[in-house]
């Protein structure tokens, strides 16, 4: 806005000549201009504040909605975060269970590779033994067995061993004790022709009677009387069936079980703590 002035003139005609007051005039317009420019000046300046608040503002609302948007982002990230650890930590935690796993199987493998070896071993120590036919070396139930039949050391309804018999027998019995810590059960089998002697009252008897003297005669052979021991089935575990001459023969046998050692199976030690309490 302009400022204007308005110039009274007194009426003093006589005391003020036209060059005065022409002068005085001049004076009063140029002071008016100047006064006009500074105030057109001042407006201009003002506009200009005016115009570069709102530069700000606009400014201003924009770095606050960069600023909502980087939150949104944040927030984002740490969820992503969150989510990434829970998922490493899950992930750590499927690696171990794979290793612990791994490991498992790795043992689980020595131990049958351990078996096989051990079979293999076994069957090249009876080789000349097998090859003669006087014995098979099975796995029967996960166990390795030795298997001789008893009409081959034994006379029909009799428990001493006859002399080939006991040649035999305490080969096997070298053998078997040459193989280090194992142990090793006589099993004594019959077909199911009932026996009833006063000496042999049941079938039971006479198996019993046979594991024994195999166990005696593979003891004085070199086997340690720690690391055997006999038991006695009579017929109640024929490997064939009894319809006919040939399977009443394979009946009839004594089989040296090669004794597993349970501390290798899984949860063994866990079956020791629990006894222990």
């Amino acid at each position: 806005m302009k400022v204007q002035y308005a110039l009274f003139l007194l009426p003093m005609w006589g005391c003020v000549t036209t060059g005065t007051f022409d002068k005085m005039k001049a004076d009063y317009e140029e002071q008016l201009s100047q006064r006009n420019a500074k105030v057109t000046a001042q407006e201009q300046e003002l506009q200009k504040r005016q115009r570069h608040e709102q530069d700000l503002q606009v400014a201003l609302d924009a770095e606050k909605e960069t600023s909502k948007d980087l939150q949104s982002r944040i927030a984002k990230l740490e969820g992503d975060k969150a989510t990434m650890l829970k998922d490493k930590s899950s992930l750590q935690a499927a690696v171990g269970e794979m290793t612990a796993a791994l490991a498992e199987l790795q043992r689980r493998k020595a131990e049958a590779d351990a078996r096989i070896a051990e079979f293999k071993n076994v069957l090249d120590k009876f080789k000349s033994l097998i090859d003669a036919g006087k014995l098979k070396v099975k796995i029967v139930d996960g166990r390795m067995v030795v298997v001789l039949a008893s009409d081959v050391l034994f006379n029909s309804g009799s428990a001493n061993l006859s002399k080939d018999g006991k040649a035999a027998i305490a080969e096997v019995g070298q053998l078997l004790a040459s193989i280090p810590t194992r142990k090793f059960q006589v099993e004594g089998h019959t077909d199911n022709v009932p026996i009833a002697t006063a000496q042999y009252p049941s079938n039971w008897e006479l198996a019993a009677a046979r594991a024994i003297n195999v166990l005696k005669t593979m003891v004085d052979a070199g086997m340690p009387i720690d690391r055997i021991s006999a038991a006695s089935f009579g017929d109640s575990k024929p490997a064939a069936a009894n319809d006919s001459a040939e399977g009443k023969a394979a009946n009839r046998r004594i089989e040296i079980i090669i004794v597993p050692d349970l501390s290798t199976l899984p949860g063994f030690d866990e079956l020791n703590r629990i006894q222990k309490k």
